[in-house]
């Protein structure tokens, strides 16, 4: 997950390259809620379910996640979860459906993760080259450190923003 102000990386799970991200959404949120106030989150149809939906509401966000074609209004909750007396899923699908232009002036935003990789792989380069998996985690965690030092240092100059390290 990622700033759509800043490119600030909040948020970041590496697996294999045949890993599903879809499902990993509610942890990055959760892991992201812990030091930033969420307002919306973006995400493309690959994230699109009720429980992705759930634990961005959960925050007090609201989700703008594009629907598959074969979407309804409706969706279908596992069994033992409860409801959500909200109905997010509904609600989302009906803005989706008959509010289009303003939904995606929200949903868009998404694209910043597309930026914010650029600019990785820009600075850093596009490639690791440690040999373990370890190893190229590391270096991938490392490179996404380093972007996020250069988003402080950049919003600091452009937003005014004071930053503060460790305890007065």
């Amino acid at each position: 997950m990622c700033g759509v102000k800043t490119n600030v990386v909040t948020a970041v799970q590496i697996l294999d390259r045949n890993a599903a991200d879809m499902p990993l959404l509610p942890e990055l949120v959760d892991k992201t809620a812990r030091n930033f106030t969420l307002g919306e989150v973006s995400a493309d149809k690959g994230y699109s379910s009720i429980a992705n939906h759930d634990a961005i509401v959960k925050h007090g966000a609201t989700p703008f996640i594009a629907f598959k074609k074969n979407s309804t209004g409706k969706g279908t909750r596992t069994p033992g979860r409860g409801e959500n007396v909200n109905d997010i899923w509904g609600k989302m699908f009906h803005y989706f459906s008959f509010k289009r232009e303003k939904f995606l002036g929200h949903y868009h935003k998404r694209s910043n993760v597309e930026s914010t990789f650029s600019m990785i792989k820009a600075k850093f380069g596009d490639g690791v080259r440690s040999k373990t998996d370890v190893a190229m985690k590391n270096e991938a965690l490392c490179k996404i450190l380093c972007h996020n030092i250069c988003c402080l240092i950049s919003a600091m100059y452009e937003l005014g923003i004071e930053a503060e390290f460790g305890e007065k």
